[in-house]
């Protein structure tokens, strides 16, 4: 890995503000104190290790979750280092820890020349959030150490022993009075390692999960070193696919101002998957190297086709939907002065990005395409079959605004739909059924609550193409009681409803049902799944009920449990109680449904969110797909879990 020259020592660590209020104010620094801001902890000290790697100076990170939730975060970089701070007089590495904006990130003469993280703010905000702090750092011969608790120095710098190694280890124990919880997924944590290994060509990561219990009575760990960087990162994303050409088209140029590392392969689907990177951090809202690689792609594979004949001079070219239809890529670029954009400051903003993109990948596609025909050829003849179901899916949808047009209504027939027109307050419950669908629409509040019953088996979207998709029965009332438009043409500021609300049984058709839609919406209209508007609702599994006394409800076996329990502690035995186990939504009468399931007062709604597009992408392919070996292994491994399994 090259090195970058630059100077690393007290000099380059710049102070910028003192350490106040990061305890009482921590969502302004890892966005929240529930258990994503607890991961959150753990990414920064490993970014500031991941960093190390980016300038060329560490090739191994290793992070241990120690019993009692300990995090260490070991790495053979050059250490921070320890020499004494002019400005603070005291040292560097203290500094680090203990000053807010203190780091080698900040300027031109900076210790890095690029980084991740949160420039500098992540060791010192780890440290304030912490129960206690141990830093170890090898560097100029000698082994030092120091010591915090809740950012406070309790033990100085001080030498230790010698050494002739360099690295940083920190082991940390966040502090329970700040988060809500201290118990780290190591899935969670897991995931995230391997994508940075991907992002960082040759640097190894190792997590390794100490913590023995009864569910996990051996350690976890895994191992993440990708010589191939986002070659295989690519080749991981597409595992469960059937892919067009082997290898995926890789493009590299480390040299200038703006490193670029670009991975493409497509695929038989019919989504599109780009994922964008910028210092190794995930821009999900994309920016201008996103922009610079679609417009590139469109140009080099249209002139290809028309160079090759393989569009004639009466053909329209190729639109940018087309050419990414079924594409998987992985772009990352590294910007010395990155400017974020967007609602969630994860959209690249630097101009010169998009030519500097653009430039690269006209050069480099251009020619792997001449050079490799048979793969040129498949691409094309996907992109081309792409533009012809686009056509197709116009029609369609022309018809089905025809149509719509001359009847009395735009709105599905089977919708009973709210008298508010206020979105924001407005709420569709889609209930599987016609049976169920009648109960909601008896219990329901017709100010805000919208029915809308659906009937049938219902398209695999996964499968299909949008010209499919229009005119479809059991599909086409969603897209109209949602008023927002599919794929590319959706719009989330004409959705009807602030909340749409999946209703289905509780058991394994109504989980095919939930899946089905689900899959939809992410395909479709992710921004609707983006922007929080997609609920699952959650009807009671269980009834107990008994003569002068107020039914209860369960909505899991766990509640049931705590229900005899408390029940029997107030000397009512079991046998006393009548039990109900509900098989559908249809067995419960309207007043109930209401209780339960619909009543803003009572009832449990679950928000879908979309933290990991990547991991989302896998699993709906995984399950919806065409590839029927990895969906097997899948069931078999995850079959212990199942519950209400209706045989």
């Amino acid at each position: 890995m090259e090195k970058y020259d630059h100077k690393y020592g007290a000099e380059q660590i710049q102070v910028l503000e003192g350490l106040e209020h990061v305890r009482k104010r921590p969502g302004m620094y890892i966005g929240s104190v529930s258990v994503r801001g607890l991961h959150h902890c753990v990414y920064e000290i490993v970014d500031n290790a991941v960093d190390e790697a980016l300038a060329g100076y560490c090739k191994n990170i290793n992070v241990t979750i120690e019993p009692g939730n300990i995090i260490c975060v070991e790495d053979d970089g050059r250490g921070i280092p320890v020499d004494i701070h002019k400005k603070t007089k005291i040292s560097a590495a203290e500094t680090v820890y203990t000053k807010l904006n203190a780091g080698g990130k900040f300027g031109g003469d900076s210790g890095y020349k690029v980084s991740g993280g949160l420039h500098g703010v992540g060791a010192s905000v780890v440290n304030a959030l912490s129960e206690w702090t141990e830093v170890t750092i090898q560097r100029d011969g000698g082994i030092f150490q120091m010591k915090f608790e809740r950012g406070k120095t309790i033990k100085s710098l001080e030498r230790i022993g010698d050494s002739k190694k360099t690295g940083t280890k920190v082991r940390f124990l966040a502090d329970d009075t700040i988060f809500e919880s201290l118990n780290y997924e190591y899935e969670t944590l897991e995931k995230r390692f391997r994508e940075m290994a991907f992002l960082t060509k040759g640097l190894r990561i190792t997590i390794e999960d100490k913590r023995v219990t009864e569910e996990n009575p051996t350690p976890k760990k895994a191992d993440f070193c990708f010589e191939g960087g986002l070659k295989s990162f690519v080749e991981y994303l597409n595992k469960n696919k059937e892919c067009l050409h082997k290898t995926p088209i890789y493009i590299e140029k480390t040299d200038g101002e703006v490193p670029v590392e670009i991975a493409i392969q497509y695929t038989s689907s019919y989504s599109e998957n780009i994922y964008t990177f910028v210092n190794n951090i995930n821009t999900i809202e994309g920016g201008t190297h996103l922009e610079g690689f679609k417009r590139s792609l469109t140009k080099v594979l249209n002139d290809y086709a028309r160079s090759h004949n393989i569009l004639k001079e009466k053909d329209s070219n190729l639109q940018g939907e087309d050419i990414r239809e079924g594409i998987t890529a992985v772009v990352s670029v590294k910007v010395k002065e990155p400017q974020f954009e967007g609602q969630t400051k994860t959209k690249l903003g630097n101009s010169e990005v998009t030519g500097v993109v653009q430039s690269m990948v006209n050069e480099a596609l251009s020619t792997f395409l001449e050079e490799n025909p048979n793969v040129a050829k498949s691409i094309l003849e996907k992109c081309i079959s792409a533009s012809r179901a686009r056509e197709a899916a116009r029609k369609a949808r022309e018809l089905v605004r025809k149509k719509n047009s001359l009847e009395t209504s735009t709105l599905p027939g089977k919708l009973a739909d709210c008298s508010s027109k206020n979105a924001d307050e407005c709420e569709v419950y889609i209930v599987e059924g016609d049976s169920a669908g009648g109960s909601a629409k008896q219990g329901r509040d017709r100010k805000f609550q919208a029915i809308l019953p659906l009937w049938g088996k219902m398209l695999n979207v996964e499968k299909a193409r949008a010209d499919k998709i229009y005119g479809n029965d059991k599909l086409n009332p969603v897209i109209l009681a949602v008023g927002a438009g599919i794929g590319a043409d959706f719009d989330i500021t004409k959705i009807r409803y602030g909340k749409v609300i999946i209703m289905a049984d509780a058991d394994v058709d109504g989980a095919h049902i939930r899946t089905l839609l689900l899959t939809f919406f992410f395909r479709y209209m992710r921004p609707l799944i983006e922007n929080g508007n997609v609920y699952l609702a959650q009807p009671p599994l269980y009834k107990l009920s008994k003569k002068g006394m107020k039914d209860i409800y369960c909505y899991t076996d766990e509640d049931l449990d705590k229900a005899y329990k408390e029940l029997e502690e107030k000397g009512i035995a079991r046998d006393q109680l009548g039990l109900q186990r509900y098989k559908g939504l249809g067995e419960m009468n309207p007043e109930q449904l209401w209780d339960t399931t619909m009543n803003p007062e009572t009832r449990i709604l679950v928000k879908v969110t979309m933290d990991d597009a990547i991991k989302a992408d896998e699993i709906f392919t995984l399950l919806m797909g065409d590839e029927v070996e990895p969906r097997r292994e899948f069931i078999q491994k995850n079959a212990k879990y199942v519950k209400n399994l209706d045989v």
